[in-house]
């Protein structure tokens, strides 16, 4: 029997479902990404490119599940939304694919929703993958604390007087703000995921500014997307918020310039 396709706007939002499933998820494609997939027992999927960026994080989870005999492949951030599994469905196009996903008959050029139905012949992978890496890290103990996060679903209430710089896209998930942050915080940053298709790729600032929170994004190009410390230690910031503007930030600075910048100004406020 060919397995069934579940779409989702975040592999995070997936459940038991995606087990024997081919997963057309509009996260990015990099490593922790994959992990989840393939920790689902997804048997193939397909991912946001998220703009390729540096060091190809966006589409590294590729050759990750390869690695775990698993098919999967990415579709290009300028052609549909990342965030949004319903866009990528209708309007997405194969940009990469690995060997066992090329084998099935996945190539670049290819709608999204052709490659879904290739990959409905996968078969279940070889290998589970190892447990991942701690996800999250604490990088300034004194207040306000600033934690790196592989992934903004690890935000959790105690958060909430700390700055979370995170290695996922700056999308909203099926365009809903409520989607932009589980829990608020002092400040928030993220990968612009080449920003891409409609802008999706930094839709959650405006969306964070209404709840007053300060946001921006890193550049794909600038940071490995899906790390939360190359974000830090490496980003440059591509876009921010309103909110960020008030406290004297800019576009243009390092991402832990501007978190130092942020702690100073917040520790100033009455």
């Amino acid at each position: 029997m060919p397995a069934p396709i579940l779409i989702a706007d975040s592999i995070t939002r997936v459940g038991t479902d995606a087990s024997g499933a081919v997963v057309v998820n509009a996260s990015h494609g990099g490593v922790y990404a994959a992990y989840l997939a393939a920790k689902l027992k997804a048997v193939a999927a397909i991912f946001n490119d998220a703009g390729i960026g540096r060091d190809q994080a966006g589409i590294a989870g590729l050759d990750y599940l390869q690695e775990f005999g698993m098919p999967a492949a990415a579709v290009g951030h300028d052609s549909a939304r990342i965030g949004d599994g319903s866009d990528m469905m209708a309007h997405g196009m194969i940009t990469r694919a690995n060997g066992l996903a090329v084998s099935l008959g996945v190539r670049p050029g290819q709608p999204c929703r052709e490659a879904a139905a290739a990959l409905t012949k996968a078969q279940p992978a070889r290998h589970a993958p190892p447990e991942a890496p701690e996800a999250a890290f604490l990088l300034v103990v004194a207040p306000p604390q600033v934690w790196a996060l592989d992934s903004a679903s690890l935000v959790l209430p105690e958060h909430g007087q700390a700055i979370v710089v995170t290695g996922s896209h700056g999308g909203l998930l099926g365009g809903k703000p409520e989607t932009a942050l589980k829990y608020d915080v002092l400040g928030a940053i993220y990968n612009d995921a080449g920003i891409g298709k409609d802008a999706a790729g930094v839709s959650r600032l405006p969306a964070l500014e209404a709840r007053g929170i300060v946001a921006a994004t890193v550049s794909a190009a600038s940071a490995r997307i899906g790390d939360a410390r190359s974000t830090y230690e490496d980003g440059i910031i591509s876009r921010m918020n309103a909110r960020a503007a008030a406290f004297g930030l800019r576009e243009g600075m390092r991402a832990r310039d501007f978190v130092a910048a942020l702690r100073e100004a917040l520790g100033q406020l009455p």
